[in-house]
């Protein structure tokens, strides 16, 4: 598998670079968004590391450029953590956000489970009809009255594995643990926010995951 680095700083690259080819990982290079979105056109990639604050275009524009094309997975950095960021990062589309400093050994499992995601949604060949919306695991797409919803690489994960438990009540710990694949160090926002994005992309649906207190959500069979 391959990883597109694209950051600035090249002793962040270089660390990167380093810790994903330990991995098995091969890796790319590019030093702003720009370059990156360049990259994106001419070849394919597994994942893609992106940083926000850069050169010539920055990492939030690059994302938005690069998803006209590829819904690639991208793990976003920044030296900022601010609500803000998360949310419009999330918005445009990015699988995971890190704040800077961080953990490389962080990093490396975020990577791994992202894909890891990212490979069972594509290998399920399962098709789930609720109501008038299809979720179809095979083609990653969902349909409403036909037409279809579009949804963030994330979303998709997240719904996905809400409709296969559908009826269940879901932990916070256990959507986490199993929607993201790793340790989540008490801070459960990422999640809340893309349970209020999914809302908002299901529309007509949104009332169909039911938020228990205390305890998490639950995806409603009927």
């Amino acid at each position: 598998m391959t990883i597109l680095i694209v950051d600035d700083e090249a002793n962040i690259r270089g660390m990167i670079r380093k810790y994903a080819a330990f991995e098995g990982y091969d890796v790319a290079e590019a030093a702003n968004g720009m370059e990156a979105v360049t990259m994106c056109r001419e070849h394919s990639y597994d994942l893609i590391i992106m940083d926000v604050m850069m050169p010539e275009l920055d990492g939030f524009s690059a994302c938005r450029e690069i998803r006209k094309n590829s819904d690639v997975p991208v793990l976003m950095l920044s030296a900022r953590g601010e609500e803000y960021d998360r949310i419009h990062g999330f918005e445009l589309g990015v699988d995971d956000y890190v704040v800077k400093p961080f953990s490389p050994r962080e990093l490396m499992m975020r990577i791994a489970a992202i894909l890891k995601r990212r490979g069972v949604s594509e290998q399920s060949g399962e098709q789930v009809t609720v109501g008038d919306m299809v979720v179809d695991f095979t083609a990653r797409r969902v349909t409403i009255e036909g037409e279809t919803v579009n949804l963030s690489p994330k979303e998709y994960d997240l719904l996905f594995y809400m409709v296969r438990n559908r009826g269940i009540a879901l932990t916070r710990e256990r959507l986490i643990s199993e929607v993201w694949g790793y340790d989540f160090y008490g801070d459960d926002r990422t999640l809340d926010t893309h349970i209020k994005l999914l809302r908002k992309s299901l529309g007509q649906y949104a009332g169909r995951i039911t938020t228990l207190r205390g305890v998490g959500y639950r995806f409603e069979k009927e």
